[in-house]
């Protein structure tokens, strides 16, 4: 297990960083591996792509609260537009991510993102008003509402 210090803390910030400036640049979907530090930073594929799944989920939160909070559109709709602005503001990341959902390379990262993915989806369902996260619908109306966002036109960025 690794030790965690403030020194350890702000370097596994800056590596990340670095992580999501490179997957922002260049949007193929391929984990940034190479940036410098992410080997000694970051356990295995599975602990970076857990930072970048925390990183997406902290901006689409953030946006689902202010997109609610301003109060020009119906819940559904306020979601909706969150969810694309997020896209829209870490794209590459989106694009990893999608990508891991899509070929996972182990069982451990095919349960990790599953279960984020349902978290997401019933998150963004209670946000919206479709059901609360419990309930055994939530999961489909949140992942209907983010297909709705991936068909819209992108947000500006």
């Amino acid at each position: 297990m690794r030790s965690t210090t403030w020194t350890t803390y702000h370097r596994r910030a800056d590596v990340l960083r670095a992580v999501i400036e490179a997957a922002d640049r260049r949007r193929d979907g391929v984990l940034p591996r190479d940036v410098p530090g992410v080997p000694e930073t970051f356990a295995d594929d599975l602990d970076l792509v857990a930072a970048l799944q925390l990183r997406w989920h902290t901006r689409l939160s953030g946006a689902v609260e202010r997109s609610l909070a301003a109060g020009d559109l119906g819940l559904e709709d306020a979601v909706v537009r969150a969810y694309r602005e997020s896209a829209a503001q870490l794209p590459g990341v989106r694009r990893v991510l999608d990508v891991c959902v899509a070929e996972p390379g182990s069982e451990r990262m095919r349960r990790a993102l599953d279960k984020a993915t349902r978290k997401e989806a019933a998150f963004l369902a209670a946000m919206a008003g479709r059901a609360s996260a419990q309930d055994a619908g939530a999961v489909p109306a949140g992942l209907a509402l983010v297909r709705k966002a991936r068909e819209q036109e992108p947000a500006a960025a």
